[in-house]
Order: C-alpha cells, then sequence, then structure tokens
C-alpha cells in the first residue's frame, strides 16, 4: 500500500449489468430461429449453418438465470434445421458468392 498519497486510493466497484444493456443473448436466440426456419422453408444450407453459430454465441453468452429451455430449443430448431437440409440434398453446401 502506497501511504504516499492516500487520498489516491480508490476501492475498486464493479460495474452494475442491467437487463436492457445485455440483449446479446436474446438477440442470438432469435436470430438462431430466424435463420433455422429459413433453412427449414426454403432450403438454404447455408441459413442452418449461420443458425447453428448464433445458437452457440447465444448459450455462450446467457446468464447463469437465464431460462434453459429457451436455449435448449434454439440449439434443437438449428441442429435440425441441418439434419433436414441435408437429408433433402445431400450435395456437399455451395457458397453463394464463392462460385
Amino acid at each position: 500500500m502506497d501511504n504516499r498519497r492516500p487520498a489516491r486510493i480508490h476501492r475498486f466497484r464493479p460495474a452494475l449489468i442491467t437487463q436492457a444493456d445485455d440483449a446479446l443473448p436474446d438477440y442470438m436466440n432469435l436470430m438462431g430461429m430466424i435463420f433455422s426456419m429459413c433453412s427449414l422453408m426454403l432450403k438454404i444450407k447455408w441459413c442452418a449453418w449461420v443458425a447453428i453459430f448464433a445458437a452457440l454465441v447465444g448459450f455462450a453468452n446467457s446468464r447463469t438465470s437465464d431460462d434453459a429451455k429457451q436455449v435448449l430449443s434454439s440449439f434443437m430448431l438449428s441442429i435440425s434445421a441441418v439434419v433436414v437440409t441435408y437429408m433433402q440434398n445431400p450435395a456437399p453446401m455451395t457458397i453463394p458468392f464463392m462460385q
């Protein structure tokens, strides 16, 4: 402890993050469900992979107090989108801008 300037010592107080400030998990779950539905209805394979990525990011950023059912449903919907799109057309995925 530095006793030369005792007035400059400040105790650390962590900033409180409110629900409105940290909405990333909710947005990622919503994006995952939207991309999953697009991939199921339009049979676009890259949408299914983006949905899995969004579900993973939403799970990684979720709080412990969040409802696990929403995260699980987002994962299951995105995994089912990948399975269904590859069952309908098992050919490798072509990336639209790389053709």
